[in-house]
């Protein structure tokens, strides 16, 4: 790979008898897995490039026929294998949108300045996106709270992003550790 895989899936069974895949999607629909070619797959330590023929919704998972998959044993050898894509491969996106890759480590700080922690992972609740930010450690140490919740709200709470100096300015209080 050209660059640093971006994981979209993973194998998590085999369907039918002719090699195809079943795939969970970690895309948003989860269909668009499919929409991906070629797919990178680990092998050991390796990525190995291969060519997705067909994928479809099957039910309520998504199924795929892979080249050079031909039969059930094949397709049953590579259940636990990640999917992966070329960040290349991902759509373009504005200025102030983001995957959330790129926010995950960031530095978190407040409009004073102060460091309020790093952003672990994000959580999608339905009416935003939530980050959870994990204090640091002098922050963290002797209180009950070692993360916070912090809604992902551009302008009204995201200040601003700056991938190229790893951090998000928000408007966030740190009264709730």
């Amino acid at each position: 790979m050209k660059d640093s895989p971006v994981v979209i899936g993973e194998i998590t069974g085999v369907y039918g008898v002719k090699g195809w895949v079943k795939v969970f999607s970690h895309t948003e629909p989860r269909i668009n897995i499919v929409k991906y070619n070629p797919w990178f797959l680990k092998q050991g330590n390796e990525w190995k490039s291969v060519k997705l023929i067909n994928g479809r919704s099957q039910g309520k998972t998504i199924v795929a026929q892979i080249d050079g998959v031909n039969d059930r044993n094949d397709a049953h050898a590579m259940i636990g294998t990640q999917i992966a894509i070329e960040s290349s491969q991902l759509q373009k996106l504005g200025a102030k949108d983001f995957y959330w890759r790129d926010l995950e480590g960031l530095e978190v700080v407040d409009l004073n300045g102060d460091v309020l922690g790093r952003i672990s992972h994000l959580i999608e609740t339905g009416a935003n996106d939530v980050m959870v930010v994990k204090l640091p450690a002098e922050k963290a140490q002797g209180q009950k709270i070692k993360e916070l919740m912090i809604p992902y709200l551009m302008d009204s709470v995201i200040k601003s992003v700056d991938l190229d100096a790893n951090q998000m300015t928000v408007d966030w209080d740190d009264d709730y550790i």
